[in-house]
């Protein structure tokens, strides 16, 4: 693994576990063993830096998103959807706590507003194209509403129950939409 990688995996963790603002560059350089001059180079700034993750991030999210669309129902696709978010979650925990701290914290948001508006916009727009199939009226409620659910699931698995039923979950999801 290159420094770049490194440096950005390191900071991945770093700000998942304490949050981008309670993370100075200088944890982030003595954890990689490097100088803040190694990270202005290759990000600029902490920004530069946060914003590299986050396409790191979205580049997952797009992965989840992909589904046979030519030999699956609309259901499969939904099934499929699912099965890659739930695999994704369970394997990838930073993932999933690095975006829910810096889709929560203001100063985050600010710095990645354009991202984040284009990572759910495309995440609504491959959800809203599956649910068209199903229920042409009703497919961006029916989106909004599918993409809430993971949400609330990730959100309660990642920082409110220790005990999360996650496997009962994710049968009872699938059965919903399947």
């Amino acid at each position: 693994m290159d420094k770049r990688e490194q440096l950005i995996e390191i900071a991945t963790k770093l700000f998942s576990e304490r949050g981008y603002e309670n993370t100075p560059l200088s944890a982030v350089c003595e954890k990689a063993n490097v100088s803040k001059g190694l990270i202005s180079h290759h990000f600029k700034s902490k920004d530069g830096l946060l914003r590299e993750i986050f396409r790191k991030t979205t580049q997952l999210v797009v992965e989840i998103n992909r589904v046979d669309k030519e030999n699956q129902t609309p259901k499969e696709q939904l099934i499929g959807v699912l099965e890659a978010f739930f695999s994704q979650l369970e394997s990838d925990k930073l993932f999933f706590q690095f975006n829910m701290n810096v889709m929560i914290q203001p100063n985050t948001r600010k710095v990645l507003d354009d991202l984040m508006k284009e990572r759910s916009s495309f995440i609504l727009r491959k959800t809203k194209e599956i649910f068209d199939k199903i229920d042409i009226e009703n497919s961006l409620v029916m989106s909004h509403l599918f993409i809430a659910e993971l949400d609330g699931i990730a959100l309660n698995y990642l920082g409110i129950f220790e005990d999360f039923p996650l496997q009962q979950i994710k049968e009872r999801i699938i059965k919903k939409y399947a």
